[in-house]
């Protein structure tokens, strides 16, 4: 896809490309890692006799890639089709029985389990952003289609997933890795509730280029406020209470881990900005820009949140060539950020920076590289501890 900006490659469409890279990096990266470690999570917490209730999750797991893959294929060669169409709506499903099945077994959890509201509000937020997408595919299909409505409503899809299902269920994983308990400060259960109840007026922080009632402008700003507020006075109270959290992991989990956080603040911090009308219609009026803060919660923050995870809890073994694929795959995600800001900034007095779309394209090839040496390495590393698991 992003050979295709900055080269002659005229057998696929571009658009269609794009279509298929954001519908597969959802549902079959980002979705499916996130239905996988919850999964983990309830299996480390249930009474061992009760495992068997997992089972059913196997199909769920495979039904959803299989719809990703699909996605994957037919947004390619048709776009938004009869079959791609169909492979999303399947997806949408798939992820509304996955909420109810998980949300019924969370009670198997203890009452003070602070990971439990995080992820019933994820599975919330998951569900009700299938709104945007049916609607989405409502007007594609009739044809109907007018730009205002068009852009609420991926906006309104992107912002339930990304601020929503993603956020509140990493912020689940994140207080289990902490171990971090409800009685241990009452600001724990506020700050969720803060966060939950900003999560939904914050979705007109995507919608300020319309022409929105004041009223609706001024419970967006508080709620940009609230979550800055919010965040900040986590990052305190955390910070003292886990002091020594990540000594137990070697140097560049550590520094995967850091990234992430900064890039979360960083976003509340954007969020916030974003409200003063001059930098909104900047914002909006420039796609570098949306691409840049997209990218910055779906790389920086969510995943390699998600890779640290799945290091840091051993759910996939370290080895010296996942160490460096997994440090190759950030400095992609650090130099297409940098990139992205610079093409976005120079936007604002229409600059051309010489060689963009090449640098752009470099650092894809960064990332790919990155990921594919991650993924073939944990392979080896995952057979090797099998085989020597069944010879012991």
């Amino acid at each position: 896809m992003r050979y295709k900006i900055g080269f002659e490659f005229p057998f696929l469409d571009q658009k269609n490309l794009q279509q298929s890279h954001s519908h597969f990096a959802f549902a079959g990266w980002v979705t499916h890692t996130i239905m996988v470690l919850m999964i983990v999570v309830l299996s480390c917490k249930i009474d061992r006799s009760k495992m068997h209730f997992l089972k059913k999750y196997d199909l769920v797991l495979g039904a959803n890639l299989a719809c990703s893959y699909g996605m994957l294929i037919s947004f390619i060669i048709q776009g938004y089709g009869m079959i791609s169409i169909l492979f999303s709506t399947l997806s949408i499903f798939i992820g509304f029985v996955f909420a109810y099945l998980y949300f019924r077994d969370l009670k198997l959890l203890p009452k003070d389990d602070l990971s439990k509201n995080w992820f019933k509000a994820g599975l919330f937020f998951n569900v009700i952003s299938s709104v945007g997408s049916f609607y989405l595919a409502y007007i594609m299909l009739t044809k109907h289609i007018l730009q205002n409505e068009y852009l609420a409503s991926v906006y309104y899809y992107l912002h339930f997933q990304y601020n929503g299902w993603f956020f509140f269920a990493c912020m689940g994983l994140l207080v289990t890795l902490l171990n971090v308990k409800v009685a241990e400060n009452s600001y724990y259960s506020r700050f969720f509730y803060l966060l939950f109840f900003t999560c939904i007026p914050a979705y007109f922080l995507s919608t300020l280029w319309l022409d929105l009632p004041f009223w609706v402008y001024v419970l967006t700003v508080v709620a940009a406020l609230i979550q800055v507020y919010a965040w900040a006075k986590f990052l305190i109270i955390i910070v003292k209470a886990r002091n020594g959290f990540l000594n137990q992991y070697p140097l560049f989990l550590k520094y995967i881990f850091l990234f992430a956080g900064f890039a979360l603040s960083l976003k509340f911090v954007l969020q916030l900005a974003s409200t003063i009308p001059v930098l909104s219609q900047l914002t909006f009026g420039f796609r570098p820009i949306v691409i840049a803060y997209l990218h910055l919660i779906l790389l920086a923050v969510i995943s390699l949140f998600l890779l640290f995870y799945i290091f840091a809890t051993g759910v996939i073994q370290i080895g010296k060539y996942v160490k460096f694929g997994l440090i190759t795959f950030t400095v992609g995600v650090l130099l297409n950020e940098a990139i992205l800001a610079v093409q976005g900034i120079a936007s604002f007095s229409y600059t051309a920076i010489p060689f963009i779309n090449e640098m752009l394209f470099g650092a894809a090839i960064i990332l790919v590289l990155g990921i594919g040496i991650t993924f073939i390495f944990a392979l080896k590393c995952s057979s090797v501890t099998k085989i020597e698991d069944s010879t012991r």
